[in-house]
């Protein structure tokens, strides 16, 4: 699905670089890809994160999984090849957001190692945050927002995360938020922490 088709295209630099963004924002565009089982709080902190950004004068953006999946990408399923293709577009739109100088938070399950290496590929170092929101099959199943573990289990979906799809952890990620240890705001202000420490926004 990645194999270039449009044939006589040329890129067209513009007169403002990301220098420019960066320094009007006074920030480091970035993408903080949080990776997790469904029901690990994810989105939950996203949202607090995003917040408290902003809140800190700061610009920052939020992709969600379900969210995109309502527009730009609202015929992709979840096969395997589809959720590449679903990754794989999504990397390309938070590349878009970094390079304007913003922060952009991604919260998408996100299972397979491979899809989440190939975003941080098409980043340049250091643009790429891989945060592993974790908490165990058997915590995220018994939260269950969304009623989807019950209906995995019942057969009603198939090819469902944790269930009867593999969820592939990050074998070393920037950061690991354990939501069976700590709440969603305290997973959140250590995120937003994380990025003031590593100067992507300093304190202003």
């Amino acid at each position: 699905m990645s194999d270039q088709k449009a044939t006589n295209i040329t890129w067209h630099a513009g007169a403002v670089t990301r220098a420019d963004r960066e320094q009007l924002l006074g920030q480091k565009g970035v993408v903080v890809w949080m990776t997790g089982l469904s029901g690990a709080g994810k989105s939950t902190i996203a949202v607090l994160a995003e917040r408290m950004l902003l809140d800190r004068g700061r610009h920052a953006y939020r992709l969600d999984g379900d969210n995109v999946r309502h527009g730009l990408n609202r015929h992709l399923g979840f096969s395997p090849d589809d959720r590449a293709e679903n990754i794989r577009r999504v990397g390309e739109v938070a590349k878009l957001f970094a390079d304007a100088g913003s922060i952009v938070i991604v919260s998408f399950i996100s299972p397979y190692r491979r899809d989440r290496a190939a975003v941080r590929a098409n980043l340049g170092t250091g643009e790429f945050i891989e945060v592993y929101v974790k908490a165990s099959l058997s915590a995220a199943e018994g939260r269950d927002p969304k009623g989807l573990y019950k209906k995995a289990r019942a057969g009603e979906i198939k090819g469902f995360t944790g269930i009867d799809d593999p969820y592939e952890e990050p074998e070393s990620p920037e950061v690991v938020l354990d939501t069976e240890r700590v709440t969603p705001a305290e997973a959140a202000s250590h995120l937003v922490e994380y990025l003031e420490k590593c100067g992507y926004c300093p304190p202003l």
